[in-house]
Formats: structure tokens, C-alpha cells, sequence
């Protein structure tokens, strides 16, 4: 089930991390809300295969360029030429992220430097690459993404819920410097999302029913149940939701 929000339709939207797991759902929500919609990633092949099965489905092909996040300095001309494809940017979604597993001790500081630029570090340029055309729009809407592994003190992800627990500090101070521009910054924390990776790599059935356990509510959490967040929050109905932290998680923290 999904609301309609008649005011994304036509607004230009740009996500992160966009051709697969929470990210693609993202990107067909907004689609299927009627708005002008590019996304980034790396995955070539199946952010191009997300385009035509989206073109198909909604009539809204999104527009997908290639960038890796790491490489802060390509952002600002990235963010440009998408613009020029889909109009300034409205609402800006930070979704990119990867949690693949490490342990403290063998964390070395090229990897820790690399875990902090794929999690947390590109958020704020993205960021700070929209806000801009933002504030010449007199307003828009930046969502954010931490994760609950830094609520729960997860094993094996030091780095990652490190940079995950800094994007709520980046989003309350990045909201009181450009909320006199109308500019609105939030955060979503998902909990254990059943993405297709994440079934590959790390849950197995037994992991999943353990989960469902400890949530309130006894289901599997999909990209979908995420994505009609960040649509909430790129919508004027939460005009007055800035500097927040909107878990969805079903009930486990």
C-alpha cells in the first residue's frame, strides 16, 4: 500500500546507491509518484536494467549515472549534469551505503578511511552539492541514512556504525545552518531490511525468524516499507519536520 503525494509529482529527485536493495525501491516509489527522478551507483548493469523495468511498469524512466561516492571531488560536477537532466534538485537522498563486515583489530586506516567515505562522507557532499539550487528554490528536502547496527552495538561493523551514528550529528547540524532557507534535513534508520544482498551475504532463515522475534511487529521488512518513509519526508506533509531521526525498523530497537 502506498499514499499519494500530490506535490513530488514533477519535483526533481536524486538518490544514492540507487540500482539495488532499499535504494531501488526508492527509486520506483518515486517514480511512481509521477516525479523526475536520477539516481547514482555503481552497478551499471542492473541500475540500467532498473531503468527499463521501471519505464515498463510506471512509464517514468529514471536517469542513472555512473559514480563512485568514494571519489568526493567528482560530486559536485555529477550532481550539475543530473540537474541539467531532471531540474534542481528538491529532494536530495542519501541511501548509498555497505556494511560489509570487519573486525576492529584487523581494521587498518585505509580501510577505516574507506568505510567513512562510502557511509558517511559522501552524505555531506551530496548534501552540500544540492543546497544551492536549494536555497535559490527557497526550500527542499535532504533525507538522509544512518542504520540501527550503531543502536545495537552489532559485531563485526565497528566502522561502519561509527559513520553511521556521525550522519545523525551531520543531519542535526546541517538542518540548523540551512533551515532559515527552508531547507529541511532528516534521517531515516532502517532496521534489518530483507534486501536481496543482505539475504545472500549475512541472514540466514535462522537469523530472520531471531530478528522477527525481537521486533514488535512479526514480519519481514522489505524496501518498500523504507522507501514510504523518505516519500513522507520528501512531501510537504512533514513541512515541519527537520533535525528528526525517523526509525523504521518494525519495532527491534
Amino acid at each position: 500500500m502506498t499514499a499519494t503525494y500530490h506535490d513530488i509529482a514533477k519535483q526533481s529527485v536524486l538518490i544514492t546507491g540507487g540500482a539495488s536493495g532499499i535504494g531501488a525501491s526508492i527509486v520506483e516509489a518515486f517514480c511512481q509518484q509521477g516525479a523526475k527522478v536520477g539516481f547514482f551507483d555503481i552497478a551499471d548493469e542492473a541500475a540500467a536494467a532498473l531503468c527499463d523495468r521501471l519505464a515498463e511498469v510506471t512509464g517514468n524512466r529514471p536517469h542513472y549515472a555512473s559514480l563512485d561516492l568514494r571519489q568526493q571531488d567528482r560530486i559536485p560536477d555529477a550532481v550539475t549534469a543530473m540537474a541539467e537532466k531532471i531540474g534542481a534538485i528538491d529532494v536530495m537522498v542519501n541511501n548509498a551505503a555497505s556494511d560489509d563486515r570487519h573486525t576492529a583489530i584487523s581494521t587498518g586506516p585505509a580501510y577505516w578511511h574507506d568505510r567513512l567515505d562510502v557511509n558517511l562522507s559522501h552524505q555531506f557532499f551530496c548534501a552540500q552539492a544540492v543546497c544551492r539550487g536549494m536555497m535559490k528554490k527557497g526550500g527542499g528536502s535532504i533525507i538522509n541514512f544512518s542504520s540501527v547496527s550503531f543502536m545495537m552495538g552489532l559485531p563485526d561493523l565497528v566502522a561502519y556504525e561509527t559513520a553511521k551514528a556521525g550522519v545523525i550529528g551531520m543531519t542535526r547540524a546541517l538542518a540548523r545552518e540551512w533551515g532559515m532557507h527552508g531547507i529541511r534535513v532528516n534521517t531515516v534508520i532502517p532496521g534489518c531490511v530483507m534486501t536481496e544482498r543482505q539475504l545472500q551475504l549475512w541472514i540466514t532463515p535462522e537469523d530472520e525468524a531471531r530478528i522477527q522475534e525481537q521486533q514488535c511487529l512479526k514480519r519481514r521488512l522489505v524496501g518498500e516499507d523504507v522507501a514510504q518513509m523518505v516519500l513522507f519526508l520528501a512531501s510537504g506533509v512533514s513541512a515541519a519536520c527537520s533535525a528528526q531521526s525517523f526509525i523504521v525498523d518494525g519495532g527491534l530497537v
